[in-house]
């Protein structure tokens, strides 16, 4: 059953107002900081929120030193359904700007390419993003060309906040117990690095997907590898057979990748090499890369690859040292979601009702929620609206706001009522 006009519109300007508050917040996190948080500013963020939380009447809003913020929202009288959880980051990515991030409102999008007022010479078309096709006659946000816009993850937490504003305000809305987490880092792959388990019930999802109707129960088996180069310097002008140039070595070492395992170049369950970043000089370099695929089998294959570059380079060049450290970084929440299908269908089932079509994905990437499935907690993904992440070309439409936050209501209700087995 779909929720009458008044909540839909209810919740387009609760999560539409909200959206527009948080994006401004400068929340980029930092991976060269080591710390949990990884940037401090991430809690002006937190702190807004801890706020809200408190007026909307949750129970137990607690911010913590890690910059996580927890909630309880208490079930409806005689409500027996089991919690459910509903997470979503508060940090954007380190790819593109996040500061003084300016929305901008596209009106009645016609199909046309779309400017940005900060960089004429940035334009957004159907080319880059076909979803746009879909969004005639609405509303599309972007920020202005400097920067990302943030819908990545802002989006996931106005339609929680604009859900939970809703559930308070209509106490039809009949729900069982609903715990909210938000976390820091996830774009750099910290977000669960110090969150407290014992908050969350055993079932929740993530907002964080994109396009209307996702939702996701597998993604990428993710490894990071950093390789380092040690060569040997010696004046250009007395280097004949004695200079090993280690940026030389490492940029010829990286030209070997094979070029149809880019991101460029793959899709669907395509996996793939991704070099982040190259430093250094004669003496010393260091290349970094995230390693990607839905299959285990095919990551070992890729880590070997790199392994017999290393023999190869190192024969080559007999005074030159290669160190190659592969890190896990996350495995593929389909090893647990395979396992509670229940908590699947009921998204869907949610989706469903509020009249969009249902588009099972897997993701090409990660979520908080595929490290908290492997600890035990099934978390599917499912869609914020927002397209293009880490991009300054990120947009959303704004009835994605309401759709999203439709079904995190009508997500609470049919827990509430089915509970699990």
């Amino acid at each position: 059953m779909a929720l009458s006009k008044e909540i839909q519109d209810f919740l387009q300007k609760e999560a539409l107002t909200r959206f527009l508050r948080y994006v401004k917040v400068y929340t980029t996190s930092d991976e060269s900081t080591g710390t949990t948080p990884s940037s401090p500013r991430q809690f002006d963020l937190g702190k807004m929120l801890e706020g809200e939380l408190k007026e909307l009447g949750l129970k137990d809003v607690v911010l913590d030193e890690y910059c996580y913020l927890y909630a309880n929202l208490p079930a409806s009288k005689g409500v027996k359904g089991p919690p459910v959880g509903f997470l979503s980051h508060l940090d954007t990515s380190p790819a593109v700007s996040g500061e003084n991030v300016k929305p901008i409102f596209h009106e009645k999008y016609d199909g046309s390419p779309i400017n940005f007022p900060d960089d004429p010479d940035l334009k957004l078309t159907t080319q880059d993003s076909p979803e746009l096709k879909h969004c005639m006659g609405d509303t599309i946000i972007t920020a202005s060309g400097k920067t990302l816009l943030g819908a990545d993850d802002k989006a996931g937490i106005a339609e929680i906040m604009a859900a939970l504003a809703a559930l308070t305000k209509y106490p039809e809305l009949k729900h069982g117990e609903i715990r909210i987490c938000f976390t820091p880092d996830e774009e750099v792959g910290m977000g669960t690095a110090k969150i407290n388990l014992d908050k969350l019930p055993k079932y929740c999802y993530t907002i964080d997907g994109g396009e209307p109707g996702e939702i996701e129960a597998e993604c990428f088996d993710a490894w990071g590898a950093t390789i380092t180069f040690k060569g040997i310097s010696v004046h250009p002008g007395f280097a004949k057979n004695k200079m090993i140039n280690a940026a030389t070595v490492c940029a010829r070492f990286l030209a070997t990748m094979p070029e149809y395992e880019t991101p460029e170049h793959t899709e669907l369950r395509e996996g793939f090499f991704h070099i982040t970043g190259i430093s250094g000089s004669e003496e010393e370099a260091t290349a970094k890369m995230i390693i990607r695929d839905f299959l285990v089998p095919n990551n070992e294959r890729r880590m070997d690859y790199l392994r017999k570059l290393k023999e190869y380079f190192e024969f080559k060049h007999p005074s030159l040292k290669i160190e190659i450290e592969f890190k896990h970084q996350y495995e593929n929440m389909w090893t647990v979601m395979e396992k509670h299908p229940q908590s699947v269908e009921l998204a869907k089932q949610a989706i469903e009702m509020t009249g969009l079509p249902i588009r099972p994905r897997a993701i090409r990437g990660g979520t908080d929620g595929s490290r908290l499935s492997v600890l035990g907690h099934p978390t599917p993904n499912i869609f914020d609206g927002g397209m293009l992440f880490h991009s300054r070309k990120e947009w959303i439409a704004k009835s994605s706001l309401q759709k999203a936050g439709e079904v995190i209501v009508l997500l609470a209700g049919l827990w509430g009522q089915k509970g699990t087995t």
